[in-house]
């Protein structure tokens, strides 16, 4: 099975939601993960700014990100630009991925092209 999650949550609202969000589809890429199936996770929009938070040791998803970071395949980089999450993409290793080339931006992550390889996307 192959699968991409994009993350969208905004951890700057600091709603428990937000925080459900991102940590529902850090375990989802867990469980895929631990079954052996091919998955992605990305980061998009204002969920660029994960990354921040979930690098500090004591958030309560750093364990659980650290499970999953060698499958998450990057952070959107026009989505980075926009909403501040470049600068720690780039300190924790990760990619920012510029392969849909909207104009007007450094270019965004394609879900399209994870749809296109056959991936089954799922949002958070």
């Amino acid at each position: 099975m192959k699968v991409t999650i994009a993350i969208f949550s905004d951890p700057k609202n600091g709603s428990e939601e937000a925080l459900g969000r991102v940590f529902n589809g850090l375990a989802a890429a867990y469980d895929f993960k631990q079954g052996g199936d091919d998955v992605s996770v990305v980061f998009q929009g204002t969920g660029t700014r994960w990354i921040g938070e979930l690098t500090k040791k004591d958030h309560p998803a750093h364990e659980l990100f650290e499970a999953v970071k060698d499958q998450v395949a990057g952070v959107s980089c026009g989505c980075a630009d926009v909403f501040g999450g470049a600068e720690d993409a780039e300190k924790a290793g990760l990619d920012l991925i510029k392969d849909n080339p909207v104009p007007g931006s450094s270019g965004m992550a394609s879900l399209r092209k994870y749809a296109a390889e056959g991936s089954t996307i799922l949002t958070f």
